[in-house]
């Protein structure tokens, strides 16, 4: 995918619930093709909805999403969502269907005949054994799962990865390693990321830029380096000061 087609950009963008709940509030943001940007936030405030806008799970109240230079409802859904992986918590996978299968599906819709060669190509990109396409998402472990997740969400060759609290439901070992594994598929494939978290140690080791949430408003934009040296304001501090405090505390047992 051409570089011009992997930026997003958020122009003005609320949403706003039955009821009068804003979920977004008025963001406008610019991410730049090859990056990765972690949005982290509290529960409720704006993330996920905000990420949902680009493949148009969720269609904004006001403003426009683009993806490059083109709004994201300019043409059928389906054409765009094979430019767009997308990864969340719970992967979907289809449990009656082979774990091939399941990779395969964006390849089927798009009219691929020789699907083989690139499951197992897409198998082991994320760190599995080829012979795993033959087996049921029930005989994977957890970690296992979420990898073909990964797996299926980049097939069509998407230039763009959306991922939503992907590793929330993984042990912290797993969680580490796929965390890890991911971003250096993102350097490799040369995507550009946007990862939803509300691990701020997670987003920090991970991302290229922090965008920090509440109340459906990005109250803090930086660096990782830069949120650490204080920058980010008192929203981003509190976060941050979490896994400052947690490594602190081990660092005392330590003496």
């Amino acid at each position: 995918m051409p570089e011009q087609s992997r930026s997003v950009t958020f122009k003005n963008v609320s949403k706003v619930w039955p009821g009068g709940v804003r979920a977004v509030d008025g963001v406008s943001l610019d991410v730049a093709a090859g990056s990765f940007v972690a949005l982290v936030g509290a529960s409720g405030s704006g993330k996920s909805t905000l990420l949902k806008m680009v493949n148009r799970l969720i269609t904004p109240s006001e403003g426009a999403v683009l993806v490059g230079d083109a709004p994201v409802d300019a043409g059928p859904a389906p054409a765009l969502r094979r430019r767009i992986g997308y990864v969340f918590q719970n992967v979907g996978l289809f449990p009656h269907m082979r774990v091939g299968e399941n990779i395969a599906i964006g390849l089927r819709l798009a009219g691929e005949k020789d699907m083989a060669a690139r499951v197992a190509m897409l198998l082991e990109l994320v760190e599995l054994s080829p012979e795993m396409a033959g087996r049921m998402p029930d005989a994977l472990s957890g970690g296992q799962r979420q990898r073909v997740g990964v797996a299926r969400a980049l097939a069509t060759g998407p230039g763009i990865l959306l991922m939503d609290e992907p590793f929330g439901a993984l042990d912290p070992v797993t969680r580490d390693g796929l965390g890890r594994a991911i971003r250096a598929l993102h350097d490799r494939m040369e995507l550009t990321t946007i990862l939803v978290t509300h691990d701020m140690a997670e987003a920090l080791l991970l991302a290229d830029r922090v965008l920090v949430m509440e109340r459906g408003r990005i109250v803090a934009d930086a660096t990782p380096r830069e949120l650490l040296a204080g920058k980010g304001g008192a929203v981003a501090d509190a976060l941050v000061a979490v896994p400052r405090e947690q490594a602190h505390r081990l660092a005392e047992l330590e003496k």
